[in-house]
This record gives C-alpha cells, structure tokens and sequence, in this order.
C-alpha cells in the first residue's frame, strides 16, 4: 500500500514538473525554435512523472489512486499541448 507521504511528494514533483513544461510552453510560443532543449526536457519531466504516476497507482487505495488519476489527466493536456503548440 502506498503511503500518504509518498503520493503527497510524488503529487508534488509532478505539479513541478507541470509548472516547469507550461513555462516552456509559454516560452516556446513566444521564442519558437530558440528553446528546443529546455522544450525538450520538460517533455521529458512529465514523461517521467507520468511513469512514476502509473507505478505507484497499482499500490495505493481508492482515493489515492483518484489523485494520481486525476494529476495523469493533468500530465497528459499538458503534453498534447506540447505536441500539437509550434514552438
């Protein structure tokens, strides 16, 4: 079973994580092609956090796994955001 402390820290990484790719993404829209590294390492940020999000989902409970079900979605608008945006 996952414990509070774990889903609280990985919710936290992740909304970093999400903060960190919307600030590309505002970044991209304006600088378009001058910032495909850090683009691109944001993309990679939420990758990650989405893997950790489905690893720990198969241990918590049904309210845990609401949370991370819910920050996933998050994760997800984001990088078809990413995807679909010129940058």
């Amino acid at each position: 079973m996952a414990t509070r402390q774990s889903v609280d820290k990985l919710l936290q990484q992740c909304e970093d994580a999400l903060r960190y790719a919307q600030s590309q993404l505002s970044e991209g829209m304006k600088q378009e092609h001058y910032n495909d590294t850090e683009y691109t390492k944001a993309q990679l940020g939420l990758e990650n956090a989405y893997k950790e999000l489905e690893g720990l989902a198969h241990s918590a409970n049904d309210q845990q796994r609401e949370q991370l079900y819910r920050m996933r979605l998050q994760i997800q608008q984001t990088q078809n955001q990413m995807i679909l945006t010129e940058h």
